[in-house]
């Protein structure tokens, strides 16, 4: 027993980055129907913007809660600064034009991101510093619980809570919801569409730059291809729940993180190797697709042609 809620406290840390980072994907999709392939690059830029801070700051060499918090609030800030950068400088001018044309603006947007983080940060890994000091709690058995992974439950709650209470209890909210319901009506009734568009840009890369400063605190390496994978296993994430769906990114994220844990813990037992990790992601995705692909809180649209 001690086993299994070690292995799920695990897959749910883990689970908690992917929610975050599939909150963005979820958003952009919601509002403008697009699969925003950059956010990966977003979080392994938050990640940097958090190491830069941190020594810039001095709070490498002096963990501490409030030298967390500012490297955590600058990261967000800077990854914002960036989502808006790339809203109004590489999306927003091919809005008008065939979603086909957006999809494939997204995934050069991704690949130049990547390139250039490579030629800016070089290829070799980084230790990103410890932010807080690092204790364990034992629950009962050989099952425990870190500090790292009660902070990144407790931030990732309270930025879910936060998210969903700007959505549904803000002005800026409604008109969230009303242009993710027909972006022409509200712009007939007198919303700055663009505005919105560029807050959700910005709100969506704030929330994966935190997914990025958490994961290194957890595991505390970064490179500039580190969105890669976690970026792809976030959008399965946010499939899965029902892309769209602000509580289904949640849940997809909480069920990847889970999966890809138990794959890791009791796959052989089954014949799975753990090796396989990345590959359940995918197979989720696809059988997803294949017997529900609205997701498992999502609904199915009817669209008029």
């Amino acid at each position: 027993m001690d086993t299994f809620v070690q292995q799920l406290i695990n897959g749910l840390t883990v689970g908690s980055i992917y929610a975050l980072i599939a909150l963005g994907y979820t958003m952009v999709y919601g509002i403008l129907r697009l699969i925003n392939f950059a956010h990966g690059d977003i979080y392994m830029l938050g990640a940097y913007a958090g190491y830069f801070i941190a020594r810039w700051l001095g709070f490498a060499g002096e963990p501490s809660v409030a030298g967390l918090a500012v490297v955590l609030v600058g990261s967000m800030l800077a990854a914002a600064l960036l989502g808006m950068a790339i809203e109004r400088f590489a999306y927003r001018p091919v809005r008008k034009y065939a979603r086909m044309t957006t999809l494939i603006t997204a995934i050069g947007m991704s690949l130049l991101l990547e390139n250039l983080s490579v030629v800016i940060f070089e290829g070799t890994p980084r230790a990103f510093p410890e932010l807080l000091h690092n204790s364990t709690y034992r629950l009962f058995g050989n099952a425990a619980i870190s500090k790292t992974q009660l902070l990144i439950f407790g931030v990732s709650i309270i930025l879910m809570l936060l998210l969903q209470w700007i959505v549904y209890r803000t002005k800026v909210g409604t008109a969230m919801r009303a242009v993710s319901f027909n972006l022409n009506s509200a712009k007939l009734m007198g919303i700055n569409t663009d505005a919105i568009i560029v807050f959700t840009f910005a709100l969506g890369s704030a929330l994966a730059a935190a997914g990025g400063v958490l994961t290194a605190q957890y595991n505390p390496t970064i490179y500039p291809l580190m969105g890669i994978i976690t970026g792809l296993k976030a959008f399965v994430a946010a499939v899965l729940g029902g892309i769209g769906n602000i509580p289904g990114a949640v849940l997809g994220g909480l069920l990847i993180g889970a999966a890809e844990t138990f794959v890791v813990g009791y796959g052989q037992l089954v014949g799975i190797p753990s090796t396989y990790r990345d590959a359940v992601a995918f197979a989720i995705l696809i059988l997803v697709l294949l017997f529900r692909p609205a997701g498992l809180l999502g609904t199915t649209v009817q669209e008029k042609v």
